[in-house]
C-alpha cells in the first residue's frame, strides 16, 4: 500500500501546549478510510484530547485488533508506541504490556466486530480485571473491511445493503461493560466532538478500566433502516442502493446539542439517527441505575450518550495483584530472581 506522507514542516505560529507540542505533533498518517467515515472524527477527537491534556506522545501505547477501526491508530499519535494485534486479541496483549510497563498510558481501539464477536471474551476479561486503559469501540454495526455483513451489535430487523434481514439480537457493549465491572462507562457519537473530547480526556485520566462506545456512521455499507449505529432505526424500508462498490464523497457528520435534549441527526442517505444526551442532573455513580436508565430509553427508541457510569474510587489490576511501583520491565536479575531463601518463604506461605 502506498502512503501519502504529511508535510513535516509546521507553521511557526502554531500554538503549543504546556509540554511544547503543537496539535499537528499528535497526528499520524493520512487516513485511507472512506470520505466521511465517523472513525476519522474519533481520531481527531483523540488528537484533540491528548493535546489539551499536555500528554507527551511517547508516553502513550496504542493497540488495536483487526477491522476498519483497528486501522485508525495509524492516523493519530504517530510518535507514540503502537501494536496491531490479531483479530479480537487486543485486550490480552494490552494487559500484558500494561503489567510489564505501568508508566505508559494505554489506549485500546477496537470495533464492534473486533470486540463483540471474536473478541468478546477478551473484552469481558479486560473489563472485569479492571485493566487501566482507555478502551474505545468505534461502533458502526457492520464489518466494513469485508463488505458490510452484520456485526454482533447490529439491531434485530435491520436490513443489509443486499436486503438481508438481521434476525439476531444485538449485543450492547455498554450494558456488558457495566455488568462486568468497568469503572468508567460512556457512549457518544463520532460527530459530537464537543461531547466526545471531554469523555476521552476523562477516560485517559481514570484509574481503572474506562470504556467508551462511540456510534460511528459507516457511509458505505450501513445505509439501511433499523440501525441505531448510523441510521434511523424507525425507517420503514431501505433506500435503493447500487451494487457496485462506488464510494461517494461525503462531508463529515457533526452535531451539537444541549444536555437532556433529544436530537435527530440527518445521515448521508436522508435517514435520521436519534440521540439523547444525558441531563446535567443525571447521577453517574450508580451502576444499576445506569443500566435501568439505558434500558428505559432504549425501549423508547433512543440512544443515550454521555458519561453513563463512574466509580471515583476505582482501582486497577496492578493494585489487585500487589505489583511493585517500579515497572516490571525495568527490574534487574537481582529483583526478579531474589534467590532460594525468598523462594522457600513463598512456597512455605502456600502450604
Amino acid at each position: 500500500m502506498t502512503y501519502i506522507a504529511k508535510p513535516s514542516m509546521h507553521h511557526p505560529s502554531l500554538s503549543t501546549n504546556k509540554v511544547g507540542y503543537t496539535r499537528r505533533d499528535y497526528e499520524g498518517r493520512i487516513s485511507t478510510l472512506c470520505a466521511g467515515c465517523g472513525h476519522d472524527s474519533i481520531s481527531a477527537a483523540i488528537v484533540q484530547a491528548c493535546w489539551e491534556m499536555d500528554i507527551e506522545p511517547h508516553r502513550v501505547a496504542k493497540l488495536s485488533g483487526i477491522g476498519c477501526s483497528s486501522k485508525t491508530p495509524d492516523y493519530f499519535l504517530g510518535a507514540s508506541h503502537g501494536f496491531n494485534t490479531v483479530h479480537g486479541r487486543m485486550p490480552s496483549v494490552l494487559t500484558g504490556a500494561n503489567l510489564a510497563n505501568r508508566d505508559l498510558l494505554y489506549l485500546g481501539v477496537s470495533g464492534d466486530g473486533d470486540s463483540a464477536s471474536i473478541g468478546l471474551g477478551q473484552f469481558a476479561n479486560a473489563m472485569r480485571r479492571s485493566v487501566r486503559m482507555t478502551y474505545i469501540v468505534e461502533n458502526n454495526g457492520v464489518y466494513g473491511l469485508t463488505k458490510g455483513q452484520f456485526s454482533a451489535t447490529a439491531d434485530r430487523g435491520s436490513k443489509s445493503k443486499k436486503g438481508i434481514v438481521n434476525n439476531d439480537s444485538p449485543i450492547d457493549l455498554v450494558g456488558l461493560a457495566l455488568q462486568l465491572g468497568a469503572t468508567y462507562v460512556a457512549r457518544s457519537f463520532s460527530g459530537d466532538k464537543e461531547q466526545l473530547v471531554p469523555l476521552i480526556k476523562g477516560a485517559i485520566g481514570h484509574g481503572g478500566a474506562a470504556f467508551i462506545d462511540v456510534i460511528s456512521p459507516c457511509v458505505t455499507f450501513n445505509n439501511h433502516g433499523g440501525s441505531t449505529k448510523s441510521y434511523d432505526y424507525v425507517r420503514q424500508h431501505n433506500e435503493a442502493v447500487s451494487r457496485i462498490d462506488f464510494i461517494p464523497q461525503h462531508s463529515e457528520i457533526t452535531t451539537a446539542y444541549a444536555p437532556g435534549e433529544l436530537i435527530e441527526v440527518r445521515q448521508h442517505d436522508g435517514s435520521y439517527l436519534r440521540l439523547r444526551k444525558l441531563d446535567a442532573s443525571y447521577d453517574p455513580t450508580n451502576r444499576y441505575a445506569a443500566l435501568s436508565y439505558i434500558n428505559e430509553h432504549q425501549d423508547r427508541g433512543e440512544v443515550v450518550t454521555g458519561l453513563l457510569y463512574l466509580d471515583p474510587l476505582a482501582s486497577d489490576l496492578h493494585e489487585a495483584l500487589n505489583t511493585c511501583a517500579e515497572p516490571l520491565n525495568s527490574l534487574g536479575v537481582a529483583e526478579l530472581c531474589p534467590g532460594a531463601d525468598a523462594l522457600a518463604k513463598i512456597n512455605a506461605s502456600l502450604r
